[in-house]
């Protein structure tokens, strides 16, 4: 083994960091000493650094096994950033390259080798792997994405299965499985089907609480919505459907709203799918519109926004694929738009299984994923629930907990919608029910003389969807059946009859719309953005000339410790977590000549007096900035341009101000026709989020018009 004084120098000489993350040092010093292990962690846990940190002070090559050629391709990328011999083999590489690498490999140059499984098990190449294993030995297999081994996990891939040949093949080389999400059951299969002996098993919690979880009904208000989460976001941004038409819909929907976003879906040439990912990768759009294709092994650490357009098909696929914003543990956030079309979308999906059992599980998995969506509890219950772990509650990060929706009586109601499905024979599905509810004039309905009951057109008052969530909390609630026979015909059970004879309440969680801005509390951050805005343009500038994504120079959280603490010698600079060894002489006089240029300004900057009341924090640094070029006369996109910074971002400057009691000229912004209105419709609505305020308005209202007039609103009515 190479020595360290201690895991920890190792740790900042390769990495940069101060210290392991919860679960990593254990992990490590059972690989050290050449224990099996399966590892369970979530996504932004930390699970590469439990094998590469080993790789690095045990003798030997460690192989890495990757089912991805962008994954691959990314971890070598970082690990050359911080000066570690690692390469990878795969399809993407010439005969020559191959043989160069495979050379390099033999004569000990590299540490980290990353393959496919399909290559690592061919029969090229398994003599190569006695011969590495003679010359140099091997010091580990790390098997990456373990929940592949498994026909039980999300994303099975049946070449997994043959890997259990390594351990007859190389009994004394340690196995180390990794994955971010397994159940019991999968947990078993990769032990089983890899073969681990008596594995140390290292199971981290799930909970990621740097995400905000939010589920929202997917109205007719629903791109206006998802426009709005995209503009407001920082960062890059993922948005999942379930078709590719679908993808590409919003895709020019977003590219006509002046929002740079690219798709990628299996209609795609491989050429388009592998140019649209490095772009997004390196920050040249900052959205990605996809089917759930996209985003296996793609380690992007700043994605600070996730939206599942439409509804997942199961709640493991959920958690990964929303598990790709924050990354880094910057606070980001998850939105899930529900609506009921999307059910019968993936219901038709199900039914084209030819194996009955598949469907069966299918079918379970679509519901728990419904419960999830209508749940009215905390979302990490539900959420880790799933995943066997057990959580208390009130996590103060998801809607439910933040804001609890009102449990309405709605008896009334189901008495109406059962004793319809009564008076209909229990022959007919839940739209039909709900056209003779709403009185509707179908010729079927016609036809079976169902214009002719008392339950006709005696709701009315209640919109399809209003109809629909009663029906389905019905259905949840175990007082309505429903047929599984592909027709979904509802059927009455006992529980139906106590509901219609009074001797049972029906009560349904409402929605409610709010806005939630978990940036709130970050002061530091935001007095620190100017600086932090420079900071990623060099970081960009430096990521491109070097062909990388611009994470693999600096992770944000390093950018805003630079920011925040602003170091002005090397010595101070390489104390940052996140700045190693090799990174310091690299970069390190580029950013110091940054941070000092930026000092330097600052110095000469004479901020205006401000009035402020004791209660009210204090405009920051960079909204002082913003309103000295206000105050100059310049309209908003003349601030944004001349700040290098998105219009959207100084309306958010200038909004705030007003409320802080700064001086700012409404009336520059938004004329007093448009004032007037706003403020008449806040007077009703009173203080909510902007899509609704805006869908009373109108279109001929901007949510920045209305986000200004609301501060001022808000700021009155503190008063």
């Amino acid at each position: 083994m190479l020595q360290y004084p201690n895991l920890e120098q190792a740790l900042k000489y390769h990495f940069g960091y101060d210290r392991f993350r919860p679960g990593q040092r254990q992990i490590i010093e059972d690989a050290l000493q050449n224990r099996d292990l399966l590892i369970v962690m979530p996504t932004g846990g930390g699970k590469s650094l439990c094998f590469q940190l080993p790789a690095l002070i045990k003798k030997g090559l460690t192989v890495v096994v990757s089912p991805l050629i962008a994954l691959m391709q990314d971890q070598v990328e970082g690990l050359r950033n911080n000066n570690i011999a690692a390469t990878f083999l795969n399809s993407s590489l010439n005969p020559y390259k191959v043989r160069s690498r495979e050379e390099a490999i033999l004569s000990g140059k590299v540490r980290l080798l990353y393959v496919a499984p399909e290559r690592l098990l061919s029969e090229r190449f398994l003599p190569f792997l006695d011969l590495v294993k003679e010359k140099i030995g091997i010091a580990a297999f790390a098997i990456d994405e373990a929940h592949c081994v498994s026909e039980w996990g999300h994303d099975f891939r049946p070449e997994y299965r043959q890997m259990k040949s390594l351990r007859k093949r190389y009994p004394d080389v340690p196995t180390l499985a990794l994955t971010a999400t397994a159940t019991d059951r999968v947990r078993a299969d990769i032990i089983q089907q890899l073969g681990l002996k008596q594995p140390s098993i290292h199971i981290a919690s799930f909970n990621r609480q740097n995400l905000y979880y939010e589920v929202r009904s997917k109205s007719k208000s629903a791109y206006a919505e998802l426009l709005e989460l995209v503009r407001e976001s920082d960062g890059s941004a993922i948005i999942y459907c379930l078709t590719r038409k679908k993808v590409d819909e919003l895709t020019f929907k977003l590219q006509n709203d002046k929002i740079a976003a690219l798709s990628y879906h299996a209609g795609l040439t491989d050429e388009e799918r592998s140019s649209n990912q490095t772009r997004f990768i390196r920050d040249d759009v900052r959205v990605m519109v996809a089917t759930i294709a996209f985003g296996m092994g793609i380690n992007k650490p700043d994605v600070r926004l996730v939206i599942h357009f439409d509804l997942p098909r199961n709640l493991e696929s959920y958690y990964q694929e929303s598990g790709r914003a924050g990354r880094d543990s910057e606070p980001s956030r998850c939105t899930l738009f529900f609506s009921f079309s999307d059910i019968k979308t993936i219901e038709w999906s199900i039914d084209q299984k030819t194996d009955p059992q598949e469907q069966l599980i299918a079918k379970q998995q679509l519901r728990q994923v419904i419960d999830y969506a209508q749940g009215t509890v905390c979302r990490r219950t539900i959420q880790l629930g799933y995943f066997g772990e057990r959580f208390p509650g009130n996590c103060g990060n998801c809607d439910n907990c933040r804001y609890p929706k009102p449990m309405q009586d709605w008896t009334i109601e189901a008495m109406k919608f059962l004793s319809c499905v009564a008076r209909c024979k229990e022959r007919f599905g839940m739209l039909y029910i709900i056209d003779v509810l709403r009185g509707a004039k179908s010729q079927k309905i016609v036809q079976n003389e169902h214009d002719q009951l008392s339950t006709y057109g005696i709701g009315k008052d209640k919109s399809v969807d209003e109809w629909r969530m009663l029906g389905r909390s019905l259905l949840h609630q175990g007082l309505l059946e429903q047929t599984s026979d592909g027709y979904s015909v509802l059927k009455l059970n006992p529980l139906s009859w106590e509901v219609m004879r009074r001797q049972h309440t029906v009560s349904l969680a409402v929605p409610v719309a709010q806005k939630i801005n978990w940036e709130e509390g970050s002061e530091k951050a935001v007095e620190a953005e100017i600086l932090m805005q420079r900071l990623r343009s060099l970081r960009k500038q430096l990521a491109d000339e070097q062909a990388v994504p611009p994470y693999v120079v600096f992770q944000d959280s390093t950018l805003k410790l630079m920011a925040q603490q602003q170091p002005t010698t090397i010595t101070e600079f390489g104390k940052l977590s996140g700045v190693g060894s090799h990174k310091l002489s690299q970069y390190g006089d580029k950013f110091l000549t940054e941070i000092r240029a930026y000092r330097q300004e600052k110095g000469l900057l004479d901020p205006p007096q401000v009035n402020f009341t004791p209660s009210i924090s204090l405009p920051s640094d960079t909204e002082i900035f913003t309103f000295q070029l206000h105050k100059q006369g310049l309209s908003v996109d003349e601030i944004a341009k001349k700040r290098n910074i998105r219009p959207t971002t100084i309306i958010r400057h200038l909004a705030d101000l007003i409320e802080k009691n700064q001086s700012v000229d409404l009336n520059q912004l938004v004329s007093l026709e448009h004032q007037q209105k706003i403020w008449q419709v806040l007077e009703v609505l009173g203080d909510i989020s902007l899509t609704p305020i805006r869908e009373q308005l109108g279109e001929s209202y901007n949510f920045d018009e209305i986000r200004l007039v609301r501060s001022k609103w808000r700021r009155e009515n503190r008063k």
